[in-house]
C-alpha cells in the first residue's frame, strides 16, 4: 500500500495485530480446554470434564469476535496482497481453532464415560500423543502471532509423529478388544479419543500451513506425509 497516507498504513498495522493478538487469546483458551480434557481423562476427573464442555460456548464466542473484526476490516480498509492474506487467515485460523475446541469437548465427554467403566487399558500412550498435539499447537498459534513461516514449516512436519502414535495406540486396543470382549466398551471410547486427537493435530499443520501462505504468498506442498492408516475404520469420530 505505497500510496496510502503514512497514519492510514500505521492504523491498519494496528488492526492487524490486534487481530494475531485475538486469534492468540482464542487460541490459548484451545489450548487450556485441550490441556484440561487430557488431565480429566488422565486424573479421572469428571467435574474438570464437565468444566471443559461448559468452556466450548467461550471459544465458539471468541470466534465469532475475530470474524466480525475480520469482517469489518475487509469492508473499511480494503486490504490487498499479503493484508489481504493476513486477514483471510485469520478467518480461517478461527475455524480450526473452534472445531479444536469441539474435539476437546468431545475428548471430556467420552473421558466422563470412561471412569464410570472399568479399563485396564495403559494410558501412557495416549499421555503422550496428547503432550506431542499440545506442543505443536501453541506452536502453530505462536506462529500466527510471530509471523514465522520457518516455524510454521517445522509444525506441519511434526505431525507425523502424532499420527505414528496414533497408529500404535489404535492397534493396541484392538488387540485389547480381541483379548476380552469386557474391554470393548472402554476400548472404543479410547479409540475415539487418540482419533480427536489426531485431528487436533491435523488442525495444527492446517494452521501452520495458512500461516506459512499468509506470509509468503506461497502454499506448502500439497503432499504431507500422512500416518494415520484408520481413517477407514474411525467414520464419525468427531460425535
Amino acid at each position: 500500500m505505497p500510496d496510502e497516507p503514512k497514519h492510514i498504513v500505521t492504523s491498519f498495522e494496528a488492526d492487524l495485530k490486534k487481530l494475531r493478538d485475538m486469534i492468540a487469546n482464542m487460541g490459548g483458551l484451545v489450548e487450556r480446554a485441550v490441556a484440561n480434557a487430557t488431565t480429566a481423562l488422565l486424573s479421572h476427573d469428571p467435574e474438570l470434564a464437565a468444566r471443559v464442555i461448559e468452556s466450548d460456548g467461550s471459544i465458539d464466542a471468541e470466534q465469532q469476535n475475530v470474524e466480525q473484526f475480520a469482517v469489518r476490516l475487509l469492508a473499511l480498509r480494503q486490504p490487498v496482497a499479503d493484508d489481504l492474506r493476513q486477514v483471510i487467515q485469520a478467518l480461517k485460523v478461527v475455524t480450526d481453532l473452534e472445531r479444536m475446541g469441539d474435539y476437546a469437548a468431545n475428548i471430556a465427554k467420552r473421558s466422563i464415560v470412561i471412569n464410570q467403566v472399568a479399563s485396564n487399558f495403559p494410558l501412557a500412550g495416549l499421555a503422550q500423543m496428547a503432550l506431542l498435539v499440545q506442543q505443536n499447537l501453541k506452536a502453530s498459534i505462536d506462529t500466527v502471532g510471530e509471523v514465522d513461516p520457518q516455524k510454521a514449516i517445522l509444525v506441519w512436519r511434526a505431525d507425523q509423529m502424532v499420527d505414528d502414535l496414533y497408529n500404535t495406540i489404535f492397534r493396541e486396543l484392538i488387540t485389547y478388544m480381541m483379548e476380552d470382549p469386557r474391554n470393548i466398551s472402554a476400548c472404543t471410547h479410547l479409540m475415539f479419543i487418540a482419533k480427536n486427537l489426531e485431528r487436533i493435530g491435523d488442525h495444527t499443520t492446517n494452521i501452520a500451513e495458512l500461516t506459512y501462505y499468509a506470509v509468503t504468498g506461497q502454499t506448502l506442498p500439497d503432499y504431507r506425509p500422512k500416518g494415520d492408516l484408520t481413517s477407514t475404520y474411525m467414520a464419525g469420530s468427531s460425535d
